[in-house]
């Protein structure tokens, strides 16, 4: 059956879409000033950051990234980031490799930076949480693939744009995690804090934000998994790294180089997932 909208009917289809573009033109047209200046502000520190690994010999780096994770999550997790890197070395994908690990760095850094005032705030005012909450429900349930659009009329094709919208994609969790984590303090320390007569302030540094670190420390996690995820959907509008050489393998339907690159991309994942996740656990046991 044709369930179209009959042409008798008077019902007019509500412009969304041109409400959408005319919003969007206007931003552009508005705060391209703005725009433009933090485009090669990020721009600078994406080239400043990879140039600076680049710089380093790889088995300098290899080693240095082997370390931390055997001092922060244990021997085995320590080998295991050294083998992994050491065949990403091995498949000529270091360069690639690098510009990922500064796209996510840069991403998540960000993300966090508005992320947790935001949960902070959501925590302590059930009016902000009644307005941002909306707001992630729809970042969440939103296709990674509806975030580059508006990217890239603001910040054009490239890296700058990735990190937009890597910004925008990963911060739902980090958000939601930190509310939960200063919300689930126990109302008798909350009460004895008061007791002892702390300002707000000290009660939410010395009290709340410790205690909620372990969850915090899960919300960070769940960003830079999902940064990476979105760092390799964004290779479709000029982003470098381990994305670039997926997205490129697909245009060649090139399956080896493929198949490659996503080994290399879950190799990242999985250090940087173990090395988070043990800096949870300590939190959870200081």
């Amino acid at each position: 059956m044709d369930w179209t909208f009959p042409e008798r009917w008077s019902i007019p289809k509500f412009p969304l879409d041109e409400l959408s573009d005319s919003g969007l033109t206007w931003a552009t047209s508005h705060l391209s000033g703005l725009t433009r200046a933090l485009s090669r502000f990020v721009a600078g520190w994406i080239e400043t950051g990879t140039d600076l690994l680049l710089l380093v010999p790889p088995p300098l780096v290899i080693l240095a990234i082997a370390g931390l994770a055997w001092w922060v999550a244990g021997r085995r997790v320590g080998l295991g980031a050294l083998i992994g890197f050491a065949f990403l070395w091995n498949l000529r994908l270091w360069d690639s490799t690098m510009e990922t690990i500064v796209l996510v760095t840069i991403s998540t850094a960000a993300a966090l930076a508005i992320g947790i005032p935001l949960g902070i705030g959501c925590a302590l005012s059930n009016r902000t949480w009644k307005t941002v909450g909306p707001a992630l429900d729809m970042m969440q349930t939103m296709p990674s693939f509806v975030y580059l659009i508006p990217a890239i009329p603001f910040f054009g094709l490239g890296a700058v744009s990735a990190v937009f919208a890597t910004v925008v994609f990963s911060m739902p969790p980090v958000i939601r995690l930190t509310a939960l984590g200063i919300l689930s303090v126990p109302r008798e320390l909350i009460e004895a804090s008061d007791a002892f007569g702390t300002t707000p302030m000290q009660k939410l540094v010395k009290v709340q934000l410790p205690l909620a670190l372990p969850t915090i420390m899960a919300g960070i996690n769940q960003t830079i998994m999902l940064g990476l995820s979105m760092v390799v959907i964004a290779s479709m509008i000029g982003a470098g790294g381990l994305g670039r050489e997926v997205w490129r393998s697909i245009q060649r339907l090139n399956a080896g180089e493929g198949f490659q690159a996503g080994v290399a991309i879950v190799i990242v994942a999985v250090v940087l997932d173990r090395i988070t996740q043990a800096m949870a656990r300590r939190a959870r046991t200081a």
